[in-house]
């Protein structure tokens, strides 16, 4: 396969401080010989494990940018042991438009791994990260919202695996992160994600969704700060021990078995929803109602829950289209389980 023509004016292997961006050439109308800078931050101290953490995924969830940029610019090298690798916004195109997708190819990062190196530009960057920052990584840690058409309970989330090994290793990293959810998530479609692909190449994974409806809160920028340095313990890379509560915070395991957690959209409307996120909910429970927007007096179709459990995210803000998800019901696994951040052993 053909070298990535994106470039990095880091330097992976040297200790210290280091500030710079993936470089991707890209010609357009306004600049024939531009490129997409994305940012990207590297502090290296010594040998030891490497972490590698992820926002901006997409482009309109906001955590994530706000947390590892501030990171970027606090963590010193005297407080790691081994390599963080930081970038903020993966899809910057889509960050600097606050969409989704890619203005540049309407591509949705998280649904173009492995990538190509002579595709799209999002299918470009998501070969970087396969082949080039993925090989690097022990630990890698890709923070999410609900951007601006879905809102969550804020949780840390890892997937059910075949390794039962790896599966362990990526639950402890999940309480480690400490939200006050921790989901065992089922993909409707796992074809294509950034999830995947780490999982695939051995390595541990927590994901997160911390909110929702296009904007970040002083609550959600809390829990996402104190999770990345509850990762950052666990993977053994932070050396200083910060104040992370860990032995006053317990969190909720929730899980997802099945396709029966979703509810979806068969209707065009205005949306009502019966229940707030974190509500406890009953099977054959009204969850939702769609109201017809286009005459009054009809009666709104009722959308009544297929299990019980707690609901962990809904459909954000009031109209939702045929084939949208109107809300998320997860099994409550167990509640107050201790947050523990200390770091593994090597």
């Amino acid at each position: 396969m053909r070298a990535s023509p994106i470039s990095a004016t880091v330097d992976f292997n040297a200790d210290g401080e280091q500030h710079g961006f993936l470089k991707l050439p890209y010609s357009h109308d306004a600049s024939a010989w531009g490129a997409v800078m994305i940012p990207i931050t590297v502090i290296r101290n010594g040998d030891g494990p490497t972490a590698l953490l992820t926002g901006g995924n997409h482009g309109d969830e906001y955590e994530g940018p706000i947390v590892l940029s501030k990171l970027a610019s606090t963590l010193k090298t005297s407080d790691v042991k081994g390599r963080v690798i930081i970038v903020p916004f993966m899809n910057y195109p889509a960050f600097r438009a606050g969409s989704r997708t890619s203005p540049i190819d309407r591509g949705n990062l998280n649904r173009a791994f492995p990538g190509k190196p002579d595709g799209t530009v999002t299918e470009k960057i998501a070969d970087y990260f396969q082949r080039y920052l993925l090989p690097l990584a022990d630990y890698v840690l890709d923070l999410h919202a609900g951007g601006r058409t879905l809102d969550f309970v804020p949780f840390a989330a890892v997937h059910v695996l075949s390794d039962a090994n790896q599966q362990a290793r990526c639950e402890a990293a999940m309480r480690a992160f400490g939200a006050p959810y921790s989901m065992r998530m089922l993909e409707l479609d796992s074809v294509g994600l950034f999830d995947t692909a780490v999982e695939e190449a051995g390595k541990v994974f927590v994901s997160t969704e911390l909110g929702g409806g296009g904007t970040a809160t002083v609550e959600s920028v809390a829990v996402a700060e104190r999770g990345v340095r509850g990762f950052l313990a666990n993977s053994g890379v932070l050396t200083v021990r910060d104040d992370l509560s860990a032995e006053s915070r317990t969190t909720v395991l929730l899980d997802m078995p099945d396709g029966s957690c979703y509810t979806t959209s068969e209707h065009d409307g205005l949306l009502e929803l019966c229940k707030d996120l974190g509500d406890n909910v009953e099977a054959g429970e009204v969850i939702a109602r769609v109201h017809d927007m286009s005459r009054t007096g009809m009666q709104p179709i009722e959308y009544r829950a297929k299990r019980s459990g707690l609901l962990a995210a809904r459909h954000f803000p009031g109209l939702v289209h045929i084939g949208d998800t109107v809300a998320v019901v997860a099994d409550i696994v167990e509640r107050g389980i201790p947050v523990v951040a200390s770091a593994v052993k090597h």
